[in-house]
């Protein structure tokens, strides 16, 4: 299922499969750590002969996301199910699940998080399928909030143009134009995002470069038609088809994964491979979502 497929309206919050807000057994009054900036911790230091400080990183700690003010209503009948079916949809797991929220018109935006807290009061109304004042608390390791869209961007190598035939002839045909290699991410959002990259067979030492930057990404490793070497600057991972590491075949001028980053605005990006390395079945595919704090 796609990530937010349930998410249709303002008020719906989409937490892996459960759904609560507007047309749901689960309404809620008020939802906390969402719009709000996470802590942040600082770097900045004092200065040891003069007033003020020295500004160091900022860097944001995990987002933490309350849902409050839960209301549960349901047929005396089946209120068991419904309060099963809350309790089944947040229940402490390894991995981090899809949350969705929808609030206003901007639409909804994407964290990653765990239910770590959940309050179900059972009161006299229970008896009834009535529950009030019941509370989810989750947690996001990665504070940013993400757009729901991945956006990608595609090149293959650079490679020349065919041209002209000779002898000429009208109408003239100039053949199908070559590529450049070069390619424009455009997020938009208010934080820098981590793109996946997805280098694509047959090409050898392959690498993509941010000309603002000139930061690049290099792999010493040849790829075969159909090898896929992923690379996840979030995690700071590279693997082969899915599996196998190959984070070592990083070049000495390939720069740390998880500094690759995409600032909002437009970022170009240049793909390249080693010498006599054309095909131009070679390609690469940056993934990205605009990331919100």
């Amino acid at each position: 299922m796609a990530i937010g497929d349930r998410v249709t309206r303002p008020g719906h919050v989409q937490y892996g499969e459960l759904l609560l807000g507007p047309g749901t057994p689960y309404r809620w009054q008020s939802i906390t750590g969402w719009e709000e900036l996470p802590a942040l911790d600082s770097g900045t230091v004092p200065r040891a002969g003069a007033h003020g400080a020295f500004p160091g990183l900022l860097l944001a700690q995990s987002r933490t996301i309350g849902l409050d003010g839960l209301i549960v209503r349901a047929p005396r009948a089946t209120i068991g199910a419904v309060v099963g079916a809350l309790n089944a949809g947040t229940v402490p797991v390894v991995d981090e699940l899809p949350f969705v929220a929808w609030l206003d018109e901007r639409g909804p935006l994407l964290a990653y998080a765990r239910a770590v807290k959940r309050a179900i009061p059972v009161g006299k109304a229970y008896r009834v399928g009535v529950i009030v004042g019941g509370a989810v608390q989750w947690e996001a390791t990665d504070p940013r909030r993400y757009e729901l869209t991945e956006r990608t961007a595609t090149a293959g190598l650079p490679t020349d143009e065919q041209g002209l035939a000779w002898p000429l002839a009208w109408p003239l045909a100039f053949g199908t134009p070559g590529s450049t290699g070069n390619l424009v991410a455009t997020p938009t959002g208010d934080a820098l995002t981590h793109p996946v990259i997805e280098f694509r067979g047959p090409v050898t030492r392959p690498s993509l470069t941010n000309v603002t930057t000139g930061d690049v990404l290099e792999y010493d490793v040849p790829l075969a038609r159909g090898d896929v070497l992923t690379v996840d600057t979030r995690a700071g991972t590279v693997t082969l088809n899915g599996t196998a590491s190959r984070l070592f075949t990083a070049t000495s001028r390939s720069v740390p994964e998880q500094t690759f980053t995409l600032p909002p605005g437009s970022t170009p990006l240049i793909f390249r491979a080693a010498p006599g390395s054309s095909d131009p079945s070679a390609s690469v595919v940056v993934r990205y979502r605009s990331a919100y704090w």
